[in-house]
């Protein structure tokens, strides 16, 4: 929690927050609508926290003011955008002001000359390419969130997802910003340039900043020509060991760089298998990898996809199935996008984790995990973006056990785990972001001067700890 002094939100700041936005936008002393933008999709309770008020501006010129009436009463204000994170970073910790981006949803601007979009932070992050269906462009960035995330937060938490091994995450993307300051001034960040040296990075300074040091009111993303053709494989293995082993083969053997390498074991492809009624033939398998393959015609994509299923099976795949048509790619991608959801039904306590390896150390994790569940008598099932080194791995409360046994125990194995991620060159979060969720955690990853490091950089621009005080690190 953050050590500064706030002031709460009185009924005369909150006639001045309509003031600003319009009576219609503002939210105040309405408990029940408030408690919608208490929490995440954090499972635990124990992370939410409500806000005082709900503010709902169109406009930088809105943001702006609502952060200098912040500042001169202080009041902590909490950015939000489709409240999809998993590490708290939307939640607001001190109370204050949550600030809603929902109705900043514009896609200003489509530039095929230069090849890039200009958006507002509210935008669903799938609505874009669906825009820019017929251009022959693309944004790469691809949150496995995507049909309910908005852009602002993928750029706020640098976000991943599956097609990061060809693509790279949200940075690469992000090529201009303009933000609002913690202090309420307006500035633009970069632009429609692809390279610029222009005095300190800021552009990328911002992305992944979680929200704590400035809030954004318009996005420039590099875009990429449209593959033409994409084959999806699902690869089934006897063991998780030998799926994960397949890995760095696929990736250096054949010279084929594939768009996605999607791990699951069988705990989570069974989990997800149920769930959705369906019948892949997942019983024979102990793990399975999802690649996908695409490229600029279907000869290569091919070419390539052969090449890949041949280092497979010569790797030990039991099977390869080929998805070369929408329907069937599908029918895959929706078993890996549900194992949140179906763990989500099997036990509402769980800890949900977002851990990254250096890529080659990938194997080790997992065996290091399998010992970790049989220790502490716990299901860990993992799944993940093998090919980039980043698990998504959940701790899931035996069914046995009473509620004050798990609340005891799960820190331990979480300490466990985040002690074997450390040990392998690892780090605390790959994607979803460090919030308030995992900040006590941090020590164990980098030293003390890096966190000094980081507070600097927050006093600096933030100098009355305002925007989104209580994560990532206590200032």
């Amino acid at each position: 929690m953050s050590h500064t002094k706030y002031n709460p939100v009185t009924p005369e700041i909150a006639a001045e927050l309509k003031a600003i936005v319009g009576d219609a936008y503002v939210v105040y002393d309405d408990p029940e609508k408030l408690e919608a933008y208490s929490h995440d999709e954090i499972p635990d309770p124990h992370y939410a926290h409500s806000p005082e008020a709900l503010v709902r501006p169109r406009a930088a010129k809105e943001i702006a003011a609502v952060m200098k009436l912040a500042n001169r009463e202080r009041i902590p204000v909490t950015p939000r955008g489709a409240g999809s994170g998993l590490s708290g970073g939307a939640v607001p910790v001190c109370g204050g002001i949550v600030l809603l981006v929902d109705r900043m949803n514009q896609i200003l601007e489509i530039d095929r000359d230069n090849m890039m979009v200009v958006v507002e932070p509210g935008v669903v992050t799938a609505d874009i390419n669906e825009r820019l269906e017929g251009t022959g462009l693309f944004y790469a960035g691809y949150p496995m969130s995507l049909e309910t995330c908005y852009i602002g937060g993928n750029v706020a938490e640098n976000a991943g997802g599956g097609k990061a091994v060809k693509y790279g995450v949200t940075n690469r993307y992000v090529l201009g910003l303009q933000i609002v300051t913690p202090a309420g001034e307006i500035v633009d960040l970069g632009g429609k340039l692809v390279k610029d040296v222009t005095g300190y990075n800021m552009v990328q300074l911002m992305v992944g900043s979680e929200g704590t040091l400035g809030i954004f009111t318009k996005i420039v993303l590099r875009l990429l020509p449209a593959p033409r053709a994409s084959v999806d494989l699902l690869v089934l293995f006897k063991t998780a060991d030998e799926a994960i082993a397949a890995v760095p083969k696929i990736m250096t053997a054949g010279g084929v760089v594939p768009t996605a390498i999607e791990f699951m074991d069988q705990h989570s492809v069974r989990a997800a298998c149920e769930y959705l009624n369906e019948t892949i033939p997942y019983q024979q398998a102990g793990a399975m990898l999802l690649i996908t393959v695409d490229g600029p015609d279907e000869k290569q994509v091919e070419a390539e996809y052969d090449a890949i299923g041949e280092q497979c099976l010569a790797a030990g795949a039991i099977e390869v199935y080929v998805a070369d048509n929408a329907t069937t790619s599908e029918r895959i991608w929706k078993v890996r996008r549900n194992i949140a959801e179906a763990f989500g039904l099997i036990s509402p306590h769980q800890c949900n984790e977002d851990l990254v390896v250096p890529p080659a150390a990938i194997t080790e994790l997992i065996a290091g995990m399998e010992k970790l569940a049989e220790k502490h008598g716990v299901g860990i099932p993992s799944y993940g973006h093998a090919g980039d080194g980043n698990m998504h791995t959940r701790i899931i409360k035996n069914p046995d056990w009473p509620l004050e046994k798990w609340e005891r125990t799960a820190p331990k194995i979480l300490e466990d785990l985040y002690q074997l991620t450390a040990s392998l060159g690892g780090r605390i979060s790959g994607e979803h972001g460090i919030g308030h969720k995992r900040k006590g955690h941090m020590p164990l990853f980098v030293s003390p001067e890096y966190i000094d490091l980081l507070r600097a950089v927050k006093r600096g621009m933030d100098p009355n700890n305002i925007l989104n005080p209580g994560k990532i690190f206590d200032v």
